[in-house]
């Protein structure tokens, strides 16, 4: 999906990407929001945020927070 303006499925950018817009909102649910419209599925998980790709919610891998 998008991250910066540039299609990309590279965790390390997706990651950076998502990290950056965290730290712009106050709550995980409003985070969570944003992200879904930039195509990102995010879902709380016990081994930290699971990261999917909108439509069809592929895995793309885990953020640990």
């Amino acid at each position: 999906m998008f991250a910066d303006n540039k299609l990309t499925e590279d965790m390390t950018e997706v990651r950076e990407f998502l990290l950056r817009e965290r730290a712009k909102v106050l709550s995980e649910a409003e985070w969570r929001f944003r992200m879904r419209g930039y195509g990102y599925n995010l879902r709380r998980t016990n081994g930290g945020m699971e990261v999917a790709r909108l439509p069809r919610n592929t895995v793309l891998g885990t953020l640990e927070l």
